[in-house]
């Protein structure tokens, strides 16, 4: 029971409002504001060690002391109402809705992260390309550069991001939708930058809506137990991992 009401993001947003707690009391107590901001931000370092893996442990860590000079930029240097740390935490909220911050944070694709992918995974003119999480759509620019004659499609769940991808990547169709919710039914190719722990889920998604001969491209993380058609690596440390449907898994030999 306890695990469940401790779910991301909860850990991040309780812990953030600790850090400001202790701001705040720090300065009623007349602390000075640079002790009060190091303390605070001393707190919010300790308490990301309840963040289940490094990168959430950063999210929770850097709340504090990033809020605090978005505020600091905003308000200028006066002396800043109770209420006024709300103010980031919201436009945090619009630009990631709660639920998709258990998926990817916004990591765009780097620019020639998919070079060669259009050799590994050889797709006909018109194929359908569906890019999963597509944030401000840099993924999807890469994809356009390998495949040029496909239909290209992108899946957000953030409304801010979603109408910037649509202006940026007009060539493509973009909406906002769930990507877990929404069917890959159709898809001649799925590309994904994610996260370790969605990788399992994608791969299951993957296996029970996309058809024979059909792609999952992932970015960086390779789905668990599934044996790869191609790995390329055209940026440093950013693997490309390749899966034709259907996957064998990684201990087949066959």
């Amino acid at each position: 029971m306890a695990t469940r009401l401790l779910r991301w993001p909860l850990p991040a947003l309780l812990s953030w409002a600790a850090a400001w707690g202790i701001f705040f009391a720090m300065r009623a107590a007349d602390w000075a504001p640079f002790w009060a901001l190091s303390g605070a931000t001393l707190a919010g370092l300790v308490l990301a060690v309840f963040g289940s893996t490094p990168w959430r442990r950063v999210f929770i860590g850097a709340g504090f002391p990033l809020s605090a000079l978005l505020l600091v930029f905003t308000l200028g240097s006066g002396s800043l109402s109770a209420w006024t740390w709300l103010v980031p935490l919201g436009l945090l909220v619009l630009l990631y809705p709660i639920n998709s911050w258990r998926d990817a944070p916004l990591f765009p694709t780097p620019e020639r992260a998919l070079d060669g992918l259009a050799s590994a995974a050889v797709l006909p003119d018109q194929a359908r390309i569906l890019d999963a999480g597509c944030g401000l759509g840099a993924g999807l620019r890469a994809l356009r550069r390998q495949y040029p004659a496909a239909r290209l499609s992108g899946l957000e769940w953030s409304w801010p991001l979603a109408l910037a991808c649509r202006w940026r990547c007009r060539f493509a169709r973009v909406r906002r939708a769930s990507m877990w919710s929404t069917s890959w039914a159709g898809q001649d190719m799925v590309y994904l930058f994610q996260r370790p722990e969605s990788m399992s889920r994608a791969g299951e998604k993957a296996v029970a809506e996309l058809a024979d001969g059909a792609w999952l491209v992932s970015l960086e993380f390779e789905v668990p137990a599934f044996r790869p058609h191609a790995r390329l690596e055209s940026v440093p440390g950013k693997p490309v991992w390749v899966y034709r449907m259907p996957v064998r898994s990684a201990g087949s030999d066959r």
